[in-house]
């Protein structure tokens, strides 16, 4: 119960139509036992007498009964379909824009065939929930009551023998709902995990085959699908269990009722008609006695399933900021003072920069109190990622690098010294364990996610286009009303422009799912135009000419160094060519800048840039 509450929210706009619904049914389910006591004065009367016509008279009511009744449960289902589609689908809705809010932490931590089960299969079940057993456990408790009222009403004592299985079945249905929501917790993980193995094994299928390994991929399929097989027995087994239980005990409560009655009917206590009348009633209650099985198990299954919808619904958002205003402040007074706090003690170098202004508490501003510009500052920032084992190394300890405005900085580094980390906290992809980073003096942790990524654009070295036309996977880089010039000027800038105008439909052609319809090469040139296409204030690129020909190549450095005259750049790089754009270059080793200069001159004062510009580790990350 405490699960199923948190869906009051969603039901609660659709609370009049469900209780239409619920006393729409309790009527129908309530004409069910008029039927005996038309059959009881059936039997008595007519019947008794040789009344032909009050004979069809008592066949016209129970015909009238039973279509009113087939036509209040119809009406029962038309009251509940459209609402309860609009709240599966306002459910769907908010998972999505949850996804897209939470951190991308989260998301490495999560399989998406386990988020994909819950926005299909877990709402699927959470609908079924309020479309029938939410509604019918209610139905079904008021009918049994107002059953066992009739059936006391008729005759007490044989009322007495068929609520003696209530007890037992208590405990059976306590016993069973414990059982069974554990089986299904665990069936509705195993699909998670089913969806996941599909899921890779679709977007993967050139590593597949490229690798001849379908038999092992369908192994591990069919495995994960036997385990899925063998818990939904354990749930039918339950199941099957407590049905023929919930069956059996009334079953033979009725069976002694039937003799004891006809003992009475025998003995002249009891009437036929009352006995017949009594009989029918105990029959009519039987689906709602048999159905709290399978109630309560799909009851369990939405509990479940609600339970893990919220697990991603109660996961923490990004923050918009990082930090109060009044902790900002203090930041910047510290910063001032020559001492700034974000988790560690870190110098104040460039708190004054003579006539490009003063560092203040809100960033730089010239002598007029406008904000100058500042470039990028990497200050004292330390990263680690939540998930690392305790006592592990940060991946990033103490990184201080400052790239002037209008500057291009080349990041270089070996394999795993976190250069790819570095980037991604420029736009605030994962936020900093310790230290700042500061835009133009602004820390990025106290601006609003929107703003901080419509000044930073990014392109990584995995490039990821969407099932939409090429237009429309570059146009994401750009505010709403970019249009065809900007679209153009982006394409001509990652040489693109060629192979999108030789497509079907040119810039309208739709790219398919990943974009695995073009090359990589091509990928990646579509990938740097949706970077550079808003004309970003700073841009930072993740090698982003790793998947192209030394041809191709060059001609996108040549456009490229026009639009990095326009921003500030962060670029890693591990080819020399790439090196070459840049104005100066930054070696992170061991976690921390151990080096800045121009190529040339760290080629002469640093062995391990040496060492890694000779050629023997290039592409190496």
């Amino acid at each position: 119960m405490r699960s199923l509450l948190r869906l009051w929210p969603y039901v609660r706009p659709v609370r009049v139509r469900l209780l239409t619904a619920a006393f729409v049914a309790i009527v129908a389910s309530c004409l069910s036992l008029v039927i005996p006591l038309v059959l009881k004065w059936l039997v008595d009367g007519p019947v008794t007498h040789g009344d032909g016509t009050g004979v069809w008279l008592g066949a016209l009511y129970l015909l009238l009964l039973g279509i009113a009744e087939a036509v209040l449960f119809g009406f029962r289902r038309w009251l509940v379909a459209r609402p309860l589609a609009g709240v599966e689908a306002g459910m769907r809705a908010a998972l999505y824009r949850r996804l897209q809010r939470l951190p991308i932490a989260f998301h490495d931590r999560w399989a998406s065939g386990q988020l994909l089960s819950r926005a299909t299969t877990d709402l699927m079940m959470v609908r079924m929930f309020l479309a029938f057993p939410l509604t019918f456990l209610l139905v079904n408790a008021v009918t049994i009551l107002a059953g066992y009222g009739v059936l006391f009403a008729q005759d007490w004592t044989l009322g007495l023998v068929l609520l003696t299985p209530v007890v037992p079945m208590v405990i059976l249905s306590s016993v069973f709902e414990r059982r069974y929501s554990v089986v299904a917790r665990r069936a509705q993980d195993q699909v998670g995990d089913l969806t996941t193995v599909v899921e890779e094994s679709v977007l993967g299928i050139r590593i597949v085959k490229g690798f001849g390994r379908h038999r092992s991929q369908a192994e591990a399929f069919r495995t994960l699908a036997e385990r899925l097989r063998g818990t939904e027995l354990v749930k039918a087994r339950l199941l099957a269990g407590i049905w023929a239980f919930i069956t059996f005990l009334p079953e033979l409560a009725v069976g002694a009722a039937l003799v004891l009655g006809t003992v009475r009917v025998a003995d002249g206590e009891l009437s036929a008609g009352t006995l017949v009348a009594f009989l029918s009633t105990a029959l009519a209650l039987r689906w709602p006695v048999e159905s709290i099985g399978f109630l309560l198990a799909m009851s369990q299954e939405a509990a479940t399933a609600t339970e893990r919808y919220f697990e991603v619904m109660d996961a923490a958002e990004e923050a918009e900021t990082g930090g109060a205003p009044e902790t900002a402040a203090a930041a910047g007074a510290a910063a001032t003072a020559g001492v700034a706090t974000a988790g560690s003690a870190r110098s104040a170098a460039g708190a004054a920069r003579g006539t490009e202004g003063a560092r203040t508490a809100d960033g730089v501003r010239g002598a007029d109190g406008v904000r100058a510009a500042d470039g990028v500052r990497f200050e004292d920032v330390t990263f680690r990622y939540p998930d690392a084992p305790a006592g592990a190394p940060p991946v990033l300890d103490g990184v201080d690098l400052h790239i002037r405005p209008g500057e291009t900085m080349a990041l270089v580094g070996g394999t795993g010294s976190g250069k790819t980390t570095l980037t991604a906290l420029v736009p605030r992809l994962h936020e900093v364990t310790g230290g700042r980073i500061l835009l133009d003096g602004e820390d990025v942790t106290l601006m609003a996610r929107d703003r901080l990524r419509s000044l930073v654009s990014v392109a990584f070295e995995e490039p990821t286009l969407f099932s939409a036309s090429v237009g429309a996977n570059v146009l994401m880089g750009a505010g709403s009303d970019a249009g065809e010039p900007e679209l153009r000027r982006a394409l001509a800038v990652a040489q693109a422009d060629g192979f999108v105008d030789r497509l079907p439909d040119g810039t309208g052609t739709e790219v398919g799912e990943q974009g695995l319809s073009l090359s990589g090469g091509q990928r990646q040139r579509l990938a740097l135009a949706r970077a550079v296409v808003g004309r970003p204030r700073f841009l930072v690129l993740d090698d982003p000419l790793s998947a192209l020909d030394v041809h191709t190549e060059a001609r996108v450095e040549a456009a490229l160094r026009e639009v990095l005259r326009d921003t500030t750049a962060l670029v890693v790089a591990h080819r020399p060519s790439t090196v070459l754009l840049a104005d100066r270059v930054a070696l992170l080793s061991g976690g921390r800048i151990t080096a800045v200069g121009t190529h040339h001159e760290l080629l002469r004062t640093s062995a391990e840039y040496a060492w890694l510009m000779s050629g023997e580790e290039e592409g190496a990350r």
